[in-house]
């Protein structure tokens, strides 16, 4: 009997020895840096898909039926939907390409080797070889440009170079500000050739 007890006694101990152990092997270690981002997963992925926005000519009451046009599409190889988020946000890892319509039917084209559309805000943030082509012709191309949805308006702090043939001018410089039909236009800074016409 006693050797039993003696053995349940050495077999508590040991497991209590273990048990104190494995309780003092706590991860202590602060991450910090990138080990410190939690990863985050999308709640939706779309490959090879085109979006049409449209709008009505006329506002509709709950009873109407009216035409609509087509105001922009957007096409990419594929998007990742983060609207999971507390900060909600869609992504285009591998470019995408948008054709505005103004009321005239006449298509501006937008594209980028990436994108970013944070839901919340109405700001796109397009990255890598940006190249806006309007309908008549002007060209912006720039590194990042960000499009404020809400305003209309489009700005970068990236250097830019935009070609006008329409008075033959191609502008260099860093920073500008313009709304999305070219007819204001701000850059910060310039550089380049600039034919002036005088009247």
């Amino acid at each position: 009997m006693k050797q039993t007890s003696g053995h349940i006694l050495k077999s508590f101990a040991t497991v209590f020895t273990v048990a104190i152990l494995f309780m003092s092997c706590g991860d202590d270690y602060q991450r910090v840096g990138e080990e410190a981002v939690k990863p985050l997963f999308p709640q939706g992925v779309a490959q090879n898909f085109t979006l049409t926005y449209t709008e009505t000519v006329e506002a509709m009451s709950t009873q109407d039926s009216a035409s609509s046009r087509v105001v922009a599409v957007l096409r990419s190889p594929l998007s990742e939907d983060f609207d999971n988020q507390r900060f909600k946000f869609r992504t285009f890892p591998k470019g995408l390409q948008v054709d505005f319509y103004d009321e005239k039917n006449q298509k501006s084209v937008i594209v980028a080797d990436y994108g970013i559309v944070y839901s919340q805000t109405n700001l796109i943030d397009l990255q890598g070889n940006v190249v806006i082509e309007s309908h008549d012709g002007k060209k912006l191309e720039t590194d990042q440009l960000y499009f404020d949805r809400k305003n209309n308006w489009i700005f970068t702090e990236a250097a830019f170079k935009y070609t006008n043939p329409e008075d033959g001018t191609v502008m260099d410089g860093e920073g500008m500000d313009f709304n999305k039909d070219f007819t204001f236009f701000k850059a910060h800074k310039t550089y380049g050739l600039m034919t002036i016409k005088e009247e």
